[in-house]
């Protein structure tokens, strides 16, 4: 499964644990408009750091926090890249 698709995943169990409306995700749409609350991202990072056993969030590197679905999904699929070779 890509970390998209588990991303995606995750955000539908979070919100049905928490009673809340998920709208439609698309990677346009903004976080603040998919219907979770602060609570139910922290449940999201909290449950993808076990998974892929990082936080982009808590690395050395300053990181732009993302503003839509798809900067959300990107932040982990280059957090979980291997390194390029120089």
């Amino acid at each position: 499964m890509s970390v998209g698709t588990e991303i995606r995943t995750l955000f539908a169990e979070v919100a049905k644990e928490q009673n809340k409306t998920l709208a439609p995700l698309t990677d346009e749409l903004g976080l603040l408009e998919t219907g979770l609350d602060s609570l139910c991202f922290a449940i999201i990072v909290a449950r993808l750091e076990d998974r892929f056993g990082l936080d982009p969030f808590s690395a050395d590197d300053e990181i732009d926090f993302p503003v839509t679905v798809g900067d959300f999904i990107r932040l982990y699929e280059n957090a979980a890249a291997p390194p390029a070779a120089a």
